[in-house]
């Protein structure tokens, strides 16, 4: 990778923003507010004699046009069925714009806050708008975009923290022993041949990804940030939902299907795959940041990143979650 592509927003001004939105055919009011997002750059604008707006940069290099697209169509395709996703808007001729070198979307602006899954009913309507996420999903496959299998579990994410100089020498050996023993459980788990159907998925499903309504659940969540979809397991967009000892695990998992199976179905034996998504997730999201260090958002965000602790830390848990993946699979389902 070569230096401009390390920090592909330096030229990203204020001013730059603003003279984007007005190329695109969008009428801005000079009011601006960065909102939270690393990968790309995401921004509140507000408009003359219209509600403001979310703009979206998208980091180069990550998506091609196709899959960035393909990622617009899978929304606007779930919001004509009415189901509660943030959808880009279509700016002239695409719902994708090029702009002095940059690519940006515009969306809708929501409200709504994090959601709170102990209110009552809440994880049986996130599992009855799943559900409906699912049912269309499962129509037909992404055909530009990734897919969960092979680089994508763990194998990329494994070389780029090797190569990673945050990496401290003294913990090589033990990385490179543990993450090969727990790549070769994930491949094991994850392996089609165990019976799982890959469908088209939201991909990166965590409460920061859904906007609680701020009259409560039985008013609707809205998902936001299709940016990872993908073809993979159902359980990829469920497993995040989950967590407590077996029995909380198993209540948590009835209210989510009893929401979900009214619209589809899943197989009981893809909750074989948690755990190793949970390694795969753990694998990558260190990867993520090494990769993106030279990115100066990075640095400011995960400080703690460069320093032993952290590693010595990360090796542990990740020899502890290849010890949960070597016992017999019982988390309550």
């Amino acid at each position: 990778m070569n230096g401009p592509d390390l920090t592909p927003f330096a030229g990203l001004t204020p001013d730059k923003v603003l003279a984007a939105a007005e190329a695109v055919g969008l009428k801005p009011d000079g009011h601006l507010f960065a909102l939270n997002s690393y990968e790309n750059r995401v921004y509140r604008l507000g408009c003359e004699d219209a509600p403001a707006l979310v703009l979206k940069f998208y980091r180069a290099g990550r998506w091609s046009d196709a899959q960035i697209l393909e990622e617009h169509a899978f929304a606007l395709e779930l919001a004509a069925a009415e189901i509660p996703v943030v959808a880009p808007l279509v700016l002239g001729e695409s719902s994708l714009r090029h702009v002095e070198g940059f690519r940006l979307a515009a969306f809708p602006l929501r409200p709504g806050g994090a959601p709170d899954l102990d209110q009552p009913e809440a994880r049986e309507l996130l599992g009855r708008t799943l559900g409906r996420i699912h049912a269309i999903g499962a129509l037909r496959p992404f055909v530009a975009r990734p897919s969960l299998s092979g680089e994508r579990l763990g194998a990329r994410a494994r070389r780029t923290v090797l190569a990673a100089p945050q990496f401290p020498p003294h913990m090589h050996e033990r990385y490179e022993q543990v993450s090969a023993r727990l790549l070769a459980q994930v491949l094991d788990v994850t392996d089609e041949g165990h019976g799982w159907r890959p469908i088209r998925l939201h991909g990166d499903c965590h409460l920061g990804n859904i906007l609680w309504q701020a009259q409560g659940p039985t008013q609707g969540a809205v998902f936001v940030d299709l940016d990872d979809c993908l073809n993979g397991p159902a359980i990829q967009d469920l497993w995040m939902f989950l967590a407590g000892n077996p029995d909380e695990r198993a209540h948590q998992w009835s209210e989510l299907m009893a929401g979900y199976q009214r619209f589809t179905s899943i197989e009981r034996r893809e909750t074989r795959l948690i755990e190793a998504l949970r390694a795969v997730r753990m694998l990558n999201h260190a990867a993520w940041i090494a990769e993106r260090w030279q990115d100066p958002a990075f640095p400011r965000a995960f400080p703690w990143f460069g320093e032993a602790r952290f590693w010595e830390q990360h090796v542990l848990d990740l020899a502890e979650q290849a010890r949960v993946l070597d016992e017999p699979v019982d988390i309550g389902l």
